[in-house]
Order: structure tokens, then C-alpha cells, then sequence
């Protein structure tokens, strides 16, 4: 599930496609052995007052502008993962909703690397 949402976020970049975006993260679920699960929940896209502005698809064109938001939110069934980025010009996205003291796991996407959630054990 980390590598998938990593894929979602660090694709997220001023002037790619949702489309870019969106089949990057479903290679990502093919990858990690979940073919499928992409199917079963949408998969985010741009976010602000409204849940979210339009839903990526593997066939939308709209293209990621400096300064948006974006919750990607990733599922395998049982579980799901969902931040908020902002994007950046010549940086990578941040991660603006991180919650102080949830455990983290070192994830590595195309070399990248990027701390996503870890499944909170108490």
C-alpha cells in the first residue's frame, strides 16, 4: 500500500496529466502484487473546500498546476491511505497532513525516497 500511495504522490508534479498520474498508480498496484484493487475505490485526484474538484482517470487531461492540492487515496481492500499534498514547482510535494507520533515507513519509489503511514500498532 506505501509504494502505491508513494507512486501516487511523487508523480504528482506541475504539468502532468490525472491520466499520467493515475495509470502511474495503477502500474504501482500491478507492481506490488494488486492488480485489481484499483478497481474497487476511486482514486483521489485535486482536493479544496469541495472532497474533490473531478476524480483522476486513466483519461483525464487536466494537468497538476503549482500551489494545488491533491489527496490521493489508494485502498487495498482493508485498508486505505490518504494524505494531502500540496505541489511545488521545483520541489518534491508536500505532505501537509501528517499526524506527530504515527508510526512511519521508509518507502522508495523510482529511487525516491518518501516516509508514508505505517499501520499504527498498539
Amino acid at each position: 500500500m506505501a509504494y502505491v500511495d508513494a507512486a501516487f504522490i511523487l508523480e504528482t508534479k506541475p504539468g502532468k496529466t490525472m491520466a499520467e498520474i493515475f495509470i502511474a498508480g495503477v502500474k504501482a498496484y500491478r507492481d506490488s502484487g494488486f492488480p485489481e484493487e484499483w478497481r474497487l475505490h476511486h482514486q483521489g485526484g485535486p482536493t479544496g473546500y469541495a472532497g474533490r474538484y473531478f476524480k483522476a482517470t486513466s483519461t483525464e487531461k487536466r494537468k497538476v498546476i503549482t500551489g494545488s492540492a491533491f489527496a490521493w487515496n489508494p485502498s487495498i481492500t482493508g485498508t486505505k491511505s490518504e494524505d494531502t499534498i500540496l505541489v511545488a514547482e521545483k520541489k518534491e510535494s508536500e505532505v501537509i497532513s501528517t499526524t506527530p507520533g504515527w508510526p512511519m515507513i521508509k518507502t522508495v519509489y523510482k529511487g525516491k525516497e518518501i516516509n508514508r503511514p505505517a499501520i499504527l500498532i498498539k
